[in-house]
């Protein structure tokens, strides 16, 4: 897990004023690990391209919103695991290339940011709701899908 149920939680109800519950962790922490995983993935395509062995975190595709996001996870000042993200990352296939020390330790408010934003998307989808359903999860996952 990159992250805990109540840890979720805390962040969830401080960014949107959502409430998630145990249900909703396994898929968030899925959403999470899985949107990290494209983003070092295409960073390795980017490495490879600039003649590079090894990610770094200027080769990692950072939207303007994804900045945002990541500055207010920041602002915020929530501590997340490197160990945990590092565990669940290492359930998936592995990379071609190492990541640097910097890129390493970026991790924690990568995942911040995602989280982040992907809180706030969930209101743009639906501003009335106060716990992400089914139908809702599967609108924020397609337009991910769409954009990244």
């Amino acid at each position: 897990m990159v992250m805990g149920v109540k840890q979720l939680q805390r962040l969830f109800r401080k960014v949107s004023g959502l409430e998630i519950d145990k249900s909703d962790v396994k898929r968030l922490n899925d959403f999470i690990g899985n949107r990290l995983r494209a983003l070092l993935l295409q960073g390795q395509v980017a490495a490879s391209v600039n003649g590079r062995d090894i990610i770094d975190y200027q080769d990692i595709p950072i939207t303007i919103g994804l900045q945002q996001a990541i500055r207010e996870f920041i602002d915020i000042d929530e501590e997340l695991s490197l160990a945990e993200i590092l565990r669940q990352q290492a359930t998936l296939p592995p990379l071609r290339m190492d990541i640097t020390d910097l890129l390493e330790k970026k991790l924690p408010e990568l995942v911040g940011g995602i989280t982040v934003g992907l809180a706030k998307v969930f209101r743009v989808v639906n501003e009335e709701i106060k716990n992400p359903g089914s139908r809702e999860w599967e609108q924020v996952e397609e337009i991910y899908r769409i954009l990244l």
